[in-house]
């Protein structure tokens, strides 16, 4: 059995975000994610192999998605699958408060 708490342990603020693996399995991943005004540098892209399903718990967020013209607003309850090699970025976190993903990575 485990037991843990989403919003237990939220790390102070870092250079960049905060990843913590809850389960990995052969073909699942389940991460927690902390950011604090993280973005994805640059032009830099996300391309994984695994396709992606993402939930924002807590905080804001916005992501860009390759193709789309508009970013993707998050707000606490939203989430986006991404279907593996979607390019997609982080364009903006809120940096007055943590934003706490979760994410679920599948084959």
């Amino acid at each position: 059995m485990l037991t843990g708490n989403l919003f237990r342990n939220i790390p102070a603020p870092q250079l960049q975000e905060h990843v913590d693996t809850l389960l990995e399995t052969p073909g699942v991943r389940l991460e927690r994610i902390v950011s604090h005004g993280h973005t994805t540098h640059g032009d830099t892209w996300y391309d994984q192999q695994r396709d992606e399903w993402v939930v924002l718990l807590r905080g804001r967020a916005r992501l860009v998605i390759e193709g789309q013209d508009a970013p993707v607003i998050m707000t606490p309850g939203d989430y986006v699958l991404l279907p593996a090699h979607c390019r997609h970025r982080v364009a903006w976190t809120d940096p007055e408060t943590d934003t706490v993903w979760l994410a679920l990575h599948v084959r």
